[in-house]
């Protein structure tokens, strides 16, 4: 049996909107319904409602809203890994319905795990002054940790609410919690601890 190590308790954090941006990774119809390609399970289905209350939030207090799709070519050297998954403009890589994003709103069409990776991420949130980060979304120790260490490493301060991300275990959601806030320093909050201050 191997020992967990300590993870934190989830903290109140109180962002500048202005300088703070919502992050909401690749919730669509491939992995979050249950008849995309890649489901990841009631997990993930469960998170919805605390992702749109501090998508809510985030509107309402003016915080930056970005959305990431996973976006694959037909012959995307990754489905050898994953299967075919979120194939450009296909209903699988659509945003589910509930977390539609507004007309405005930035969305980032990643071709790998890291939402930084070969995309205008980082430049879109210089830009815009952003300083934190506040990663949700699905898959936790894929996608999620994968954007989460890549803003860090980028000098964002990274905040993951535990109830707005999910993974397809148990020991996988443990594991993303660890290295986000063991390795990046990130803090661990909730959806109903964590406020946009305008």
């Amino acid at each position: 049996m191997v020992e967990v190590p300590s993870i934190p308790e989830p903290q109140k954090a109180s962002l500048d909107a202005k300088h703070s941006a919502l992050i909401i990774v690749d919730m669509q119809n491939d992995f979050v319904n249950e008849r995309g390609q890649l489901y990841v399970g009631e997990a993930a289905r469960r998170t919805i409602p605390n992702i749109k209350r501090l998508l809510e939030k985030a509107r309402g207090s003016g915080a930056t809203v970005v959305f990431t799709q996973d976006w694959h070519l037909e012959d995307d050297p990754e489905f050898p890994i994953w299967g075919k998954h979120a194939v450009a403009n296909t209903w699988g890589s659509e945003i589910i319905e509930e977390l539609r994003p507004l007309e405005g709103e930035i969305i980032i069409k990643k071709l790998r795990y890291d939402a930084f990776f070969g995309t205008s991420l980082d430049h879109v949130l210089r830009i815009k002054g952003i300083r934190n980060v506040v990663v949700t979304g699905t898959v936790s120790n894929i996608c999620v940790l994968h954007t989460a260490a890549s803003a860090a490493l980028n000098l964002y301060r990274v905040y993951l609410p535990v109830d707005c991300v999910s993974a397809l275990t148990e020991f996988d959601q443990l594991a993303t919690l660890r290295q986000i806030s063991f390795l990046y320093k990130g803090i661990l909050t909730r959806s109903d601890l964590l406020e946009f201050v305008p």
